[in-house]
This record gives structure tokens, C-alpha cells and sequence, in this order.
């Protein structure tokens, strides 16, 4: 078996060759036939987050991320071998050959909030594929158990890998903002979370985005992705750009990027009743004067990633309502560093996928 590892936090990945493991228990193992590459996986390589505000750093080694490791949280493979407690009920309508979207979120399995269908909120022991456990830069991978595989009924495993982060990181955040789909909602960033939110935001019902970002590359990215309108988020006059491209009151924020500069200008956009929902992970510190939460009766929401039956529905609503891939660039295993490197200097549109 192949893979490209993380040996030193900011180090160049390791190539990695070592017998293909065989699944024991209730496991499974799969070829990998896609992998994204994630935002996320920049501050997994990198070790940690900006705080802001003169803080030390998050380290993520502190949260118990150990190296070696095989990042890879957006995967797609085809079944190889059930390990040998796996019974036939277990599978549900898997079968060896099938190519399967893996749901990488997993927790301890056993807390009140796994139990509950909210493994990416477990505190207890996370075990989040290509985070704390290997993932998908690799050709083959091992998943704990069939639950978890995502039968993906057709679609295109290069173009399905990013709905197992990106698609349902977004779909989640979607959700968090329903109550406003009747109007324009602001986006910032577009990236491949933010491609992969104006396409499901059509699929769901919603009248449309304006989407921030200051690279002018991806706001044309945007446009052709349908954005109701975009806006740089770098223009001195961009909140008052934002006030006119919505025609009325702006309800809700998903910010995609989250700094200083994205979570302020979002907060300042909102209208009294408004929800800023953050996802990004870009860092720094909280920006907004304290007394005008309560006034403008704002509410902060944050959205980690989304739950094993969110993915479910996200698969059923691309298939139903045919939602448009993102723009994706494969890329050979081979050039996982590579791919690396360009997603860090913001060289990438849309999302880089490894394929084996």
C-alpha cells in the first residue's frame, strides 16, 4: 500500500510503502478512488490555529493529533473486504465492488452525543478519519464499520469525494439558515465550500447568494456558479456594496473563512435578528463591539462539518435534484505535497481531488 504521510508538522509529506492492511473486526477496506484535498488539511499540516489576539497558538498535537498520519477526510472508494464480524445485516445493500462516499466525522461511539447521531460533536475521544485516525491519501484505506460507507449509487467518485466534508460542512451550515432562504443570503468565500453552497442553496429551495471574496478569480468562479451577485470583500465601500446588491434587509451570514476582517464585515451586514453562521477556520480574533450583540439581538453560530444523516440527505438531494458538481482538478497521488502547497497560495479554484 501507498501513502503520503505527515511526518513533521509543516514538513513535505512522506511517501509510504507498506503492506495493504487487512480489515479485522467489524471493519472495511477499500481502494481509494478519489481523495479531496481540504482547507482543513493546511492546518492539519501546519499544526494548529491562529487565536488572535496575541494568543498561543491551537495546537493540535495538544488535541491529540499524532504523527505519522494519512490525512484525507473527503474519500471515495470501491469495497474490497468486509473484516470477518461484519454480518450480512451490517452491510445493508453494500456489497464487495461498490464505490462508497466515506463518512469521516467519527467519535468515541459510545457518549451520549454519538448515540445520539452527532459523532462529529464527540468530545470524548474523536476519531475523525484522516484527522486522528489515517485517511485517504493513499491507495487503499481502512474504515471501522459499514455504517459509515455512503453507497454512492452512480455519481462520479472524483466529483463526489468533497460532498464527505466541503458538500456536508456546507449543507449543515445551509440548514442553520433556512428561516432566511426567502431572501438574498451572503456567503463569504469561494472556495470549494463556497461553489458547493450556491449549488446546494439552489437545490434547497433558496432564492440565491451575494458571495464575498477578494480574490477576483473566484468571484467570477462564483458568478458562473449562479451568485446572485459578488462583491470584493477588500473594497472600502464593500458594506455598503453588500446593502445595495441585496435590495433589503440582510438575514443571515455564512462565512466560510472566518478572520477578523470576513466574521466583522459579516456581523456589520446583518440586519437586527440576523445569524452569522462561521465555518471557516482561517483564525484570528473576535472582532465585534460586545453591546451591539444585544442591540441588533444578533445571533453567532458555529457549524463543524455535519452528522452522519445529513450526509445521507445531502446524497439523496444530489440525486434527486441533480445538483451540478463542483469544479474539481484530479490530480495524481503522486503530487499530494504539490497540491498541498498550491492550495496554501490560494493557487486552486474550486477543489483538488488525488486520485490513486
Amino acid at each position: 500500500m501507498k501513502s503520503f504521510r505527515v511526518t513533521e508538522f509543516n514538513g513535505p509529506l512522506q511517501e509510504v510503502d507498506q503492506p495493504t492492511p487487512q480489515p479485522v473486526g467489524t471493519q472495511v477496506l477499500i481502494k481509494v478512488k478519489a481523495a479531496g484535498v481540504c482547507h482543513s488539511d493546511l492546518h492539519i499540516w501546519e499544526g494548529g490555529y491562529d487565536l488572535g489576539h496575541g494568543r498561543k497558538p491551537l495546537s493540535l498535537k495538544d488535541r491529540g493529533v499524532t504523527l505519522p498520519l494519512t490525512m484525507g477526510h473527503e474519500t471515495v472508494g470501491e469495497i474490497v473486504a468486509f473484516g470477518p464480524e461484519v454480518k450480512a445485516g451490517d452491510k445493508g445493500d453494500l456489497k464487495v465492488g461498490d464505490v462508497v462516499l466515506v463518512y469521516p466525522w467519527l467519535g468515541c461511539g459510545k457518549c451520549e452525543t454519538c448515540l445520539a447521531g452527532d459523532e462529529n460533536m464527540c468530545v470524548v475521544k474523536p476519531n475523525a478519519l484522516g484527522v486522528y485516525c489515517d485517511g485517504g491519501y493513499a491507495d487503499h484505506m481502512i474504515v471501522p464499520n459499514p455504517k459509515y460507507l455512503l453507497n454512492l449509487r452512480g455519481l462520479d467518485p472524483v466529483t463526489a469525494a468533497p460532498y464527505a466534508c466541503s458538500g456536508v460542512t456546507t449543507y449543515s451550515a445551509l440548514k442553520k439558515v433556512e428561516f432566511a432562504f426567502s431572501t438574498p443570503i451572503v456567503i463569504f468565500g469561494a472556495g470549494g465550500l463556497g461553489l458547493m453552497a450556491l449549488s446546494l442553496l439552489k437545490a434547497m429551495g433558496g432564492k440565491g447568494a451575494i458571495v464575498v471574496d477578494i480574490d477576483a478569480r473566484k468571484r467570477e468562479a462564483a458568478e458562473a456558479a449562479g451568485a446572485l451577485a459578488t462583491v470584493d470583500g477588500k473594497a472600502p465601500d464593500a458594506l455598503a456594496q453588500l446593502g445595495k446588491k441585496a435590495d433589503g434587509p440582510i438575514r443571515a451570514v455564512i462565512d466560510l473563512v472566518g478572520n477578523a476582517a470576513t466574521t466583522q464585515l459579516g456581523f456589520d451586514c446583518l440586519t437586527k435578528g440576523g445569524k452569522l453562521v462561521i465555518v471557516g477556520l482561517f483564525g484570528g480574533g473576535a472582532p465585534w463591539a460586545l453591546p451591539l450583540i444585544p442591540i441588533k439581538a444578533i445571533t453567532i453560530q458555529g457549524s463543524y462539518v455535519g452528522n452522519l444523516r445529513e450526509t445521507a440527505e445531502l446524497l439523496d438531494l444530489v440525486h434527486s435534484k441533480r445538483v451540478a458538481p463542483i469544479p474539481v482538478t484530479p490530480m495524481p497521488l503522486a503530487r499530494a505535497n504539490e497540491t498541498l502547497v498550491d492550495l496554501q497560495k490560494g493557487k486552486l479554484l474550486g477543489r483538488a481531488v488525488l486520485t490513486p
